[in-house]
């Protein structure tokens, strides 16, 4: 399994998704060598530096990227990988 590079803060965006989603996806995250500490969960990243990991949180998937250039308080970033995220024959998250 590939380790993500980063340093400093992790911004998990997360528009009001279920917990079990949320808990799923910070666990995911920690297996790919991101510490639990260093994630920050928000919907609207503030103060993001070039060379951040942005992860997307979605139902099924993680989007993590990195940020390449930012413009007016937005961020333009690079998708460096797409974690599947798995669901049992019952619908709860599984590894």
């Amino acid at each position: 399994m590939e380790k993500i590079d980063y340093e400093g803060t992790v911004w998990a965006i997360n528009h009001n998704n279920p917990d079990p989603l949320v808990e799923h996806s910070i666990h995911t995250l920690e297996k790919y060598g991101i510490k639990k500490e260093d994630i920050k969960l928000t919907d609207a990243p503030e103060n993001v530096k070039v060379g951040a990991i942005v992860v997307e949180i979605w139902p099924y998937h993680l989007d993590v990227a990195r940020v390449r250039t930012i413009r007016n308080d937005s961020f333009i970033s690079g998708t460096l990988l797409t974690i599947e995220l798995k669901l049992d024959e019952n619908g709860n998250y599984t590894d």
